[in-house]
């Protein structure tokens, strides 16, 4: 095995394993205490409320990678046909009215976009996961759209066409199977960037209660007694950073793998 792949492997499986798991061996909260030093029950200590930071930790994963992934799949959900449609219609002006609206969307900083329509969605997993996407799809939507029209422009298309082949067929059968490398690396940006819009969403108060175990919100709450609880703010950053250099590094190792094999 490669180094990158190992590496990869490596970063992702204690977040991953945390995510799963850690509820399942968090246990009922017990009393709480103010003891920053890890000790006497509290393998990390304890934030300034006095709650147990090892077991938000084993709580807290849960909620982001739920969440980036549902954001991750909901953005394809919706990239995929709106960008998929546009490369392979022969109408010039449907393509304008799938294409440009999100021109003005990606105008748009993502964060801005994130607080504006935060203030319509009430707080909990399901609306931050379609704030992600909602912020995720135009670019998404672009990519897939510039590799469509590449696919869409090939001899073998045009045959289809002409042999009556349906539109699912042209599209899903041929096209995304041409695409599936570039896809592939996308979604693992795609999978990157919800991780960072869910993380920094959280850190913003949008989205979540203020007090959730979650790890972008512990990373908040704790930020201000950095000095006197550091464990608070730094396992849940390092986890956070983890899950997102090491999904980065396997997708990397799997492209890598399968360019080598396309060669053969």
């Amino acid at each position: 095995m490669k180094p990158r792949f190992l590496l990869g492997a490596a970063l992702i499986a204690v977040p991953l394993l945390l995510a799963l798991g850690g509820p399942l061996l968090a246990g009922p909260a017990g009393p709480r205490a103010v003891s920053f030093t890890p000790g006497q029950g509290h393998w990390l200590g304890t934030d300034f409320t006095g709650r147990d930071v090892w077991r938000q930790v084993l709580l807290g994963g849960r909620p982001v990678v739920l969440v980036a992934l549902a954001a991750t799949a909901l953005t394809y959900a919706v990239a995929l046909p709106v960008g998929l449609a546009a490369a392979l219609t022969r109408r010039t002006w449907l393509e304008e009215v799938l294409m440009r609206p999100l021109d003005v969307l990606i105008a748009v900083p993502s964060l801005v976009l994130v607080l504006i329509c935060a203030a319509a969605l009430s707080p909990g997993p399901v609306g931050l996961s379609a704030l992600v996407a909602l912020v995720a799809v135009p670019d998404a939507a672009r990519t897939v759209h510039a590799g469509a029209v590449e696919v869409a422009a090939r001899p073998a298309v045009e045959a289809m066409r002409m042999s009556g082949e349906s539109w699912a067929r042209i599209a899903l059968g041929y096209t995304v199977r041409s695409l599936r490398r570039t896809l592939a690396a996308d979604a693992g940006t795609r999978l990157v960037g919800a991780l960072y819009l869910v993380s920094t969403a959280a850190f913003l108060g949008v989205g979540v209660q203020p007090d959730a175990s979650d790890w972008a919100v512990m990373v908040d709450r704790n930020r201000p007694g950095l000095d006197l609880q550091p464990l608070a703010v730094l396992v849940p950053a390092a986890l956070i950073a983890a899950l997102a250099t090491g999904t980065n590094l396997l997708l990397d190792a799997a492209l890598q793998r399968g360019r080598r094999g396309a060669r053969r």
